[in-house]
């Protein structure tokens, strides 16, 4: 039997002046906002350096269906290989996988909907899974309209497995619990993208470099955040129990070193939702890094670990960090986002990272439901305060099965009192793409 786990390409036209036009494509799988962006590469041929995440879900599903099923299970990831629908459907057509799993989400849908078609005439007999955020609205229209066999909602190791064992249709959220999570093979790495995945913050990042994961899940529960509330959790509204799972650190130690020995890596990126989730955790990455003795980043949060813990990071090799703050308007961070975080406090963090000698991204959001163009402004005045080395400015994307998707459904959600779907609110699946129109308008005012 014959499995793929499928990243299709995903190309949208060339932008730009005529002498240097590039082209436009998307990220998905790996990606908690998917979204478009001008890139270096074009189609069948890569260059490094554009912004690339490891798809997360896909490469440990991959591994563990191969375990459960003895099957001869392939993860390709297009978007990596920056290959052409014509490679990608001449590899289907030449390969005959008897199932196809393709994760998705709102941004990609529109582009992803007609893929499925064109597979299924490609390879007729093939059983197509969706899997990925989109599952959670519309798994029974996706079930109806297309060629697809199951779709399979929430993080998917177990779910593909119980489409391997015969079951069709809607197959509903089962996690893993953290002893299967810290049971299961490690995540699928090649030998051909294993080295092309990269971000090239915090500052400092060095080449090659693995983004992986020490954990899953995150309690918070910000108005647009997609993992938590259609991935890892179930969480449409942001009123159920949103739960984190961490991988052990014999786990991780095992995983790392084998990544390490095989990849020569240079440094490690956590791309958990929120790495340093109290300081039990955080302790023990820190003695897992030092014993392996490469530098390290992590995706953080100013508020969830004692201030002296940043120092043992630092001593154990993170360089850097990237802090979630979203807005710099603190009733904006209380009342539309629900964030929980003190502004005040978080720049203070800012400046005893920056005492540490280690570098700081900041990653902001813009558009939310509510938010005015003052307090957008004074965004823009909070990160002029503080000495980031590098910034993410982003606009506010609507992914269906997140709060802020459900607010459009319901027209008012208890814990996000401030956001309203108001005349200034902007709809836009791709952030980067309402991002270029905000910051336009932005600029003028």
């Amino acid at each position: 039997m014959k499995i793929l786990f499928s990243n299709p390409p995903w190309w949208e036209k060339k932008e730009g002046p005529l002498y240097r036009r590039r082209w436009r494509a998307g990220v998905r799988a790996g990606s908690r906002w998917p979204f478009t962006y001008v890139v270096n590469s074009k189609p069948d041929h890569f260059q490094f350096g554009d912004y690339l995440p490891y798809p997360f879900f896909m490469g440990y599903a991959t591994t563990y269906v191969a375990k459960g099923t003895g099957a001869n299970v392939t993860m390709r990831d297009s978007i990596a290989l920056r290959e052409s629908y014509a490679s990608y459907f001449s590899h289907l057509a030449a390969e005959k996988y008897e199932y196809i799993f393709i994760e998705s989400a709102t941004p990609s849908w529109q582009h992803d909907a007609p893929l499925l078609k064109d597979i299924h005439r490609t390879l007729p007999d093939a059983k197509i899974v969706v899997v990925g955020p989109i599952t959670t609205t519309q798994s029974e229209a996706i079930l109806n309209q297309y060629p697809v066999h199951a779709c399979v909602r929430g993080e998917y190791e177990k779910g593909s497995m119980r489409v391997m064992n015969g079951e069709s249709g809607i197959i509903d959220f089962d996690l893993l619990s953290t002893e299967e999570m810290n049971a299961a093979p490690f995540p699928r790495f090649d030998d051909t993208c294993a080295h092309r995945y990269w971000d090239e913050n915090p500052v400092t990042q060095i080449a090659p470099h693995a983004q992986v994961w020490s954990s899953r899940g995150c309690p918070f529960k910000c108005i647009f955040c997609v993992w938590p509330a259609t991935m890892t959790g179930n969480d449409p509204d942001g009123t159920n129990v949103r739960t984190v799972r961490y991988y052990s650190s014999d786990y991780m130690e095992a995983f790392l070193r084998e990544l390490v020995d095989r990849y020569k890596y240079k440094c490690i990126y956590f791309d958990d939702d929120t790495f340093n989730l109290g300081n039990k955790h955080v302790v023990s990455m820190c003695n897992v890094m030092a014993k392996l003795g490469i530098p390290w980043s992590a995706m953080c949060r100013a508020d969830t670990i004692k201030i002296e813990t940043w120092k043992l990071m630092k001593e154990s090799g993170c360089f850097g960090v990237k802090l979630g703050f979203e807005s710099g308007n603190q009733y904006v961070v209380d009342s539309i986002i629900n964030k929980h975080l003190d502004l005040d406090y978080a720049a203070n963090v800012v400046r005893h990272l920056k005492t540490l000698g280690m570098t700081v991204h900041g990653t902001f959001t813009y558009g939310l439901p509510g938010e005015s163009s003052s307090q957008m402004l004074d965004t823009k005045k909070y990160i002029e305060s503080l000495p980031f080395d590098s910034l993410q400015e982003s606009g506010t994307a609507e992914i269906e099965g997140t709060p802020l998707h459900s607010l459009r459904l319901k027209g008012h959600l208890d814990a996000y009192a401030g956001a309203e779907i108001d005349r200034i609110y902007d709809r836009q699946a791709d952030g980067n793409k309402k991002w270029q129109k905000l910051s336009a308008e932005l600029r003028e005012r």
